[in-house]
């Protein structure tokens, strides 16, 4: 059996133990004074170890219990176990009655220690008393976490405090070099420096273009030229580099080293100033050889350098003139263009710049767009011959028709009356012609035969209007107008059109050209026309003639320019419309497509010249 040290009551430990742990200074003195506490409350403690969090994943063991003991692999794998769980957990070792007991300390969710202890119990009871005495003695590493905790917070709100303080009087300045002296000078109260100086890269070199406590800057000084190379030095390492170096440090110093000895082995940092990911510029702090930068000071600088670093660069570019600006856009995007980054937008340009190329030596068939509408190539008026009545009316518009058919009869009752007047006319005065030949009367029967012969010539007349009151069809086709179907009975008076017929075998195509693109038609050239009603076939015509009139349509105006189709079948009726194309050559596809615009350029430009 191993030994197992002598019980304590809590009231019988050591006044020494705890006047060590209220008297800590240091976190290690703290943890070893509170794991030799909690030894001391925990009955049949045999060893115990304390690991804290260091960062990233990592633990380390800060105190044992006892002293002299070794590090415990047994009870680290257990804590292992309960990080890995982040809850308590407990084992029994080999031997009987001897425990391993572990507790982490959760902090928002995350495990900041975890308190291993090896016991000996003897029941379950005893057990629960010691995981409930390591449950309230966690509470003393909590509140010392959450004391470090709250000093980092304060300290790091206290250097955001300060960095918005010196943003803000750096954004207040109108000017470049106001706004670089304004920074140096709040830089080195903020960090109790002799010296901030801040330079900017002009190219491949480096200018230093303002000092704290200094208004001008003299650029043949050497010690100008001292800190220029220290700047120099860190931008072109895009690192912060602190001297004297710190033992982990693998940056070059050697212009610090310079600088440093020319002002009595000052302590000296240089940070950059960058701006999208690009180091333009530094800032330089330098003071006494007994007072170095710590690691706090150069994250204050850091912050300060990532706030009012883009500030003032932004503001040193803004100064420019005009020209420069210019030429700084044209050389970024130049160097977007032929630089190492940006490979998708590289891809875009390559592939637009291979289209422009392809377009530009793209050439096809240039073809003339244009709406059109079909006429009948003959379209004959059925007009009234005289003035009537509606009696018939068995076709209207849209009617298939042959050559004498009925397309309107016009009331022939009146012509009719007539008619047998006059013919009752004419045999009156046949029978007195015969009277007067019979009565040897020669004068009167002259009379009388004058006067046959215009009653016959007014019967012809009838006839003739008679046979006029049937208005047929002068040939086969279409016809195109004409609906009298709701008129029958009512008036209608000589010279009236009542139908237009056209044929089904000739038509015309009418196509409205545009009056800018009437000088690319020729007679002669050939085309293609697609009719609305009829979109899956395709109609070949050739031009025939070129109107020298403009119809108005739209607010634009048209030429009219007549086609003939070279083929015709059954299913085209006049009226139809569509869109017909004339061919005119072969041009590049660019200048088909651009123009309109570049006309309109040429249009405006010309307007607009003196």
């Amino acid at each position: 059996m191993v030994d197992v040290p002598v019980e304590q009551r809590p009231e019988e430990l050591e006044e020494g133990l705890w006047t060590s742990f209220q008297q800590a200074g240091s976190d290690h003195e703290y943890y070893e004074s509170w794991l030799a506490l909690q030894a001391g409350y925990v009955r049949g403690a045999v060893c115990a170890q304390l690991m804290v969090h260091r960062g990233e994943n990592r633990f380390a063991v800060v105190a044992k219990w006892p002293e002299r003991q070794g590090l415990d692999e047994r009870l680290e794998g257990l804590a292992r176990k309960v990080i890995a769980d982040q809850c308590g957990l407990l084992e029994e070792t080999d031997e009987p009655g001897r425990y391993d007991l572990a507790y982490p300390l959760l902090i928002e969710d995350a495990v900041e220690s975890v308190v291993t202890f090896e016991v000996v119990a003897g029941d379950e009871r005893a057990l629960q008393a010691v995981m409930e005495q390591l449950q309230w003695g966690v509470s003393w590493l909590e509140v010392l976490m959450r004391r470090h905790r709250w000093r980092e917070d304060n300290l790091l709100l206290a250097k955001l405090q300060a960095g918005v303080d010196i943003l803000a009087v750096t954004l207040n300045e109108e000017s470049f070099l106001g706004a670089a002296m304004v920074l140096a000078a709040e830089t080195a109260a903020a960090v109790d420096c002799e010296r901030v100086s801040i330079g900017l890269l002009h190219g491949r070199r480096l200018k230093l273009h303002a000092v704290s406590h200094s208004s001008d800057v003299d650029q043949k000084m050497a010690l100008t030229r001292l800190i220029e190379g220290a700047m120099e030095e860190a931008v072109f390492q895009q690192s912060e580099i602190r001297y004297p170096p710190p033992e982990e440090s693998k940056e070059i110093c050697r212009e610090h080293e310079a600088l440093s000895r020319q002002q009595a082995m000052a302590a000296v940092v240089t940070l950059p100033l960058m701006q999208h990911d690009m180091v333009l510029g530094a800032i330089t702090c330098e003071r006494g050889a007994d007072r170095p930068f710590s690691q706090e000071d150069c994250e204050f600088l850091t912050g300060i350098a990532g706030l009012a670093g883009p500030a003032l660069i932004t503001q040193f570019q803004n100064d420019w003139p005009l020209p420069a600006k210019i030429g700084r856009a044209f050389a970024d995007s130049l160097g977007m263009l032929l630089g190492a980054s940006h490979l998708a937008l590289k891809l875009v340009l390559l592939c637009v710049a291979g289209l422009v190329v392809a377009l530009y030596s793209l050439t096809m068939e240039y073809r003339l767009a244009a709406d059109t509408i079909l006429e009948g190539a003959i379209q004959r008026s059925v007009v009234v011959p005289f003035d009537g009545y509606i009696n018939e009316a068995p076709v209207r518009a849209g009617d298939l028709v042959h050559e004498g058919d009925l397309l309107c009869a016009l009331d022939s009752r009146d012509l009719t009356l007539e008619k047998v007047a006059k013919f009752s006319q004419f045999r009156q005065s046949e029978r007195q012609y015969q009277d007067a030949i019979a009565q040897h009367d020669r004068s009167r029967a002259s009379i009388l035969k004058a006067k046959l012969a215009q009653s016959q010539a007014e019967i012809d007349l009838l006839d003739a209007q008679l046979a006029r009151t049937k208005l047929t069809a002068p040939f086969s086709g279409l016809v195109v107008t004409g609906d009298l179907s709701q008129r029958l009975g009512s008036a209608v008076e000589q010279g009236e059109v009542l139908f237009q017929v056209a044929p089904l075998n000739e038509y015309r195509v009418i196509l409205k050209v545009d009056e800018r693109r009437v000088s690319d038609v020729t007679v002669g050239q050939h085309g293609e026309l697609v009719l609305s009603s009829l979109p899956n076939l395709v109609y070949p015509f050739t031009v025939t003639k070129l109107t020298p009139f403009t119809v108005a349509e739209e607010g634009r105006n048209y030429f009219r320019v007549e086609a003939r189709l070279d083929e015709v079948d059954g299913r085209v009726r006049p009226g139809m419309e569509g869109v017909g194309k004339v061919s005119v050559d072969r041009r590049r596809a660019v200048s088909i497509w651009t123009r309109d615009f570049v006309e309109w350029i040429r249009l405006f430009t010309w307007k607009w010249m003196p």
